[in-house]
C-alpha cells in the first residue's frame, strides 16, 4: 500500500480503526509543503518542487512522541492493541496523555526505508493539512529509525463498516438502517472534506480513492475523509 493509498488492510479484534492516512513516500511531487497559509487562512503547499528548486523544510506542526511513551501506551507494540495491518505496516490503538484516542501507526520501513529528511519533509507537509472534515495527524515520532504516525481514531469505524460489516472480519454484519438525516450528515461532511482537499489547498490535493472505507465515521456521524494519495499528482497543480 501506497503510505497514503486506500489498499485495503487486515482487521484485528478491537476498536475498528484501520483506514488511515500518512504521509507519501517517495515519489510525492509536493515535496515539503513549504508554503503557509493564503490569504484566506487556507494551507498552501510550495510548487517550487517542479522547478527542481531547493526546498526549505518548515517545522512539523504537531507534537513529537517519545518512543518510550508509545511502548507504554501500545504495551511495546503488542497485540492486544492491535486493530489493523497492511503491507504498509500496522495500527495500534492507545490513549495519549491528554486522553485523546489514537490510532498508531507504524510504518513497516525494511522493504524501502526512506531518507530522514525526506520523511520529514512529507510529514510538515500532511502537519498542516487541518479541517474538520479530514482525519487529522495527532503526533509522529522518528526516534531509533522508527517512522511512527499518530491520527485521530474514528469511534464509529468506517461508513463501509456500517453498510456492509468490517472489513477482513468474517461473518461481519452490517450496521443499522441509516437515517434520511444520518446519510445527508454524512455525504456533507465528506463531501466537505473533498472540498478542502480539492479546492482550498494550493496546489490542489486529488485524493483518486473516494470510496466508503475512506469516509470514517466520529461521534454524531460526523464524517471525516481519509486515506487521499498524494502520488503521481504533479499535472493537478493549480497556480
Amino acid at each position: 500500500m501506497l503510505c497514503c493509498g486506500g489498499a485495503e488492510e487486515e482487521n484485528h479484534s478491537g476498536p475498528p480503526a484501520n483506514q488511515y492516512t500518512a504521509p507519501p513516500r517517495a515519489g510525492n511531487p509536493y515535496g515539503g509543503g513549504t508554503g503557509g497559509g493564503s490569504e484566506r487562512g487556507e494551507p498552501r503547499l510550495s510548487g517550487a518542487i517542479r522547478s527542481g528548486a531547493p526546498q526549505k523544510v518548515l517545522p512539523i506542526e504537531t507534537p513529537a512522541l517519545s518512543l518510550d511513551e508509545l511502548n507504554r501506551l501500545t504495551s511495546n507494540f503488542g497485540t492486544k492493541a492491535l486493530i489493523g495491518e497492511g503491507s504498509y505496516g500496522r495500527v495500534f490503538f492507545a490513549k495519549l496523555s491528554d486522553g485523546q484516542s489514537a490510532a498508531i501507526k507504524k510504518l513497516d520501513t525494511s522493504s524501502s526505508p526512506e531518507p530522514d529528511s525526506d520523511f520529514a519533509s512529507q510529514l510538515s507537509m500532511v502537519s498542516r493539512l487541518k479541517n474538520e472534515h479530514f482525519v487529522g495527524l495527532l503526533g509522529y515520532c522518528l526516534e531509533a529509525n522508527n517512522q511512527i504516525l499518530a491520527y485521530e481514531y474514528a469511534t464509529m469505524g468506517s461508513l463501509h463498516d456500517i453498510l456492509h460489516g468490517r472489513k477482513g472480519v468474517q461473518g461481519a454484519e452490517p450496521g443499522p438502517v441509516l437515517t434520511w438525516h444520518q446519510r445527508v450528515k454524512v455525504a456533507y461532511g465528506a463531501a466537505k472534506g473533498l472540498e478542502f482537499l480539492h479546492e482550498k489547498c494550493h496546489p490542489s490535493i486529488v485524493h483518486r480513492d473516494v470510496r466508503s472505507s475512506n469516509v470514517l465515521l466520529f461521534d454524531d456521524f460526523l464524517a471525516k475523509i481519509a486515506d487521499f494519495s498524494l502520488t503521481n499528482q504533479s499535472s493537478d497543480y493549480r497556480s
